[in-house]
């Protein structure tokens, strides 16, 4: 059974709705990027830092400003840190996965869409 053609506003409104689709996916998906790479920046920190004699001085920077600190008292907040990471990470991955499935639902209900899809 051949598929009605669809008008060309309607496909204009189609293209938009997979344009929004796609275009939301790809900054969740650079979202994920950039806290992935925050994570393994603090991962890095601390294997270097637990070494360390806890009373050596280090630097951190927090909000612009540079502190004279020591590795006692910095390694705790960044695992603070990392752990909050982590945890917007896992929201960030969630959020993308449905996201990706709300997207498949839509394009499974639109006749064409498929099609459409593989042309873009």
């Amino acid at each position: 059974m051949a598929q009605p053609q669809i008008s060309t506003k309607k496909q204009q409104e189609l293209q938009v709705q997979y344009t929004n689709y796609k275009n939301n996916l790809q900054q969740l998906a650079q979202k994920i990027g950039d806290v992935e790479q925050e994570t393994e920046e603090h991962k890095l920190v601390l294997e270097t830092l637990d070494p360390l004699d806890q009373g050596r001085k280090c630097f951190r920077m927090v909000n612009g400003v540079l502190l004279e600190l020591t590795v006692k008292d910095v390694i705790p907040a960044l695992r603070t840190n990392s752990e909050g990471l982590k945890k917007v990470l896992d929201e960030l991955v969630k959020q993308y996965k449905n996201q990706q499935s709300d997207m498949e639902k839509w394009k499974s209900k639109k006749t064409g869409i498929a099609d459409f899809a593989v042309e873009n």
